[in-house]
This record gives C-alpha cells, structure tokens and sequence, in this order.
C-alpha cells in the first residue's frame, strides 16, 4: 500500500512540474482542432483512480494503450457492450489519434453487426436484425465524433464512406465522405472514383456523376480501371449520351 501511494505522489508531483509546459502544449492542441480529454469524476468512476491520477499527470496516451489492449481482449471475447464502453473512454483520453475511432468503429459497425445477426442466443430474427443495426449506428456515431475531434484525418472521411457504402447503402453520404477525404493532399488515391461511383447511383445526379467520371477517365490510363469503365458505359446509355461525345464509340471500343 505505501508503495502504491508513494508512485501515485510521484505521478502528481511530475504532473506539477509538467503543468506550465502543457499549457503551452493544450493551446497548440486547441489550435489543430484537439479537443482533449474531459477529465470529470465520470471517468474516474470508469477507469478507477490509478489510472485517472495518470491521466492527471499527462499519461493519457498511456493509460488509453492499456485500455486498447482491454478492449481487444473483450472483442476476442464478443463482449461488445464492454467494447463500447473502453473505447469511450479510450477516444475521450486520447481523441486525437485517429486509429482509436477506426478502431472502434470497425468492431461495432462490422464485427458486432454481424455477430448480432447470427446470435444463437436469439431466436427472433427482428430483434437480431434491430441489434445488428444499433451496433452499425454505434460504430458511425464513433467515426463522426471522431472526424468532429479530427477534422484534419482524412482516413476517418474514407472509413465514414466506405461505412455508409457498405452497410448503410447512403449512396449520398458516401459521396460526401469521399469527396471530403479525396481533397486532402495525403489521400489514398482512389476516394475522388469511389466518391463519383457513389454519385452514380444517386437518382438525379447521373449527369453530375458521368462528369466527374469522365473527367477523371481524361487523366491517363490509371484512371481506365474496369469498374470506371463499366460505369462510363452504362451512364452514357442512360443519359442518352450521342455517339459522337461518348467514350465508347458504337463498337464499344476506347477512342
């Protein structure tokens, strides 16, 4: 026990030293949109004193990687509902690390999702369906808290689209995640076609879509990928498109 209280006396008195220094440091955070953690007796009940004297003590980071392994082990285990909760508290003492809202967001949205849905333990399948639903909702609500404490990751956009792709079928949210992620100047690459193969299939924005597609056909022959291709094809035969400014010409071959 003294042991216990004498690195706990320890862990404060650094966090006094430091204290001045992270002043400086919460501005900068402030000023690249970090929103920090809220430190309240809330998360104190839920991470136990020890390790909310740390957090204290500017070993959030710290204390949020040990939790990462806790929530890996009741993801292992399928205990969702303690998934959820360590990653609230993972992401409110580390919010600025992108891979924490990923994360969580990827359990819940895709592997609670389907666990739910093929829950033995229950019968009806309404209320499996219901369940596997609220842990999509979940794991969205985790990437949009986590773009709102990030603004400037553009991974979190692109997980957002694929999220809304896959399991919401929002075809216009995706578009809208797309596009944001592919401004960045670090994007992967490939968001601006996901971005206009989503706008596709948007009724009324087929003609909006058919321009975004063509215009990324006109930059070079990486951009000719089979699927951009297909879809070329397919909006200029809807859109009526003349043979004269199609892509493909009558023979069904590139210009």
């Amino acid at each position: 026990m003294k042991r216990t209280f004498a690195v706990l006396a320890a862990l404060l008195l650094f966090g006094a030293v430091k204290f001045p220094l992270e002043q400086a440091v919460d501005r900068a955070h402030r000023a690249a949109y970090f929103r920090g953690a809220t430190l309240n007796l809330s998360l104190r009940e839920q991470i136990g004193q020890g390790a909310f004297l740390a957090a204290l003590s500017g070993f959030r980071g710290v204390i949020a990687d040990l939790l990462s392994l806790q929530a890996n082990d009741a993801w292992q285990n399928t205990q969702w509902s303690r998934v959820i909760l360590l990653y609230n508290q993972i992401t409110t003492l580390d919010p600025r690390l992108a891979l924490h809202w990923e994360m969580a967001a990827n359990y819940m949205a895709f592997d609670a999702s389907v666990s739910a849905l093929n829950d033995p333990l229950q019968p009806r399948q309404a209320l499996r369906v219901k369940t596997s639903r609220e842990y999509m909702q979940i794991g969205r609500d985790f990437l949009e808290r986590g773009i709102r404490n990030n603004p400037d990751r553009h991974a979190l956009y692109t997980r957002l689209g694929f999220l809304l792709m896959e399991k919401f079928k929002d075809h216009q949210g995706a578009y809208e995640a797309y596009s944001q992620a592919a401004r960045f100047p670090d994007a992967f690459g490939y968001e601006e076609r996901f971005a206009a193969y989503e706008l596709a299939q948007c009724p009324g924005k087929e003609a909006q879509a058919y321009a975004l597609l063509v215009n990324l056909y006109r930059k070079g022959k990486n951009e000719h990928t089979p699927t951009l291709m297909r879809r070329i094809k397919a909006l200029e035969e809807k859109l009526n498109i003349s043979s004269e400014q199609r892509v493909y010409n009558p023979a069904g071959t590139p210009p």
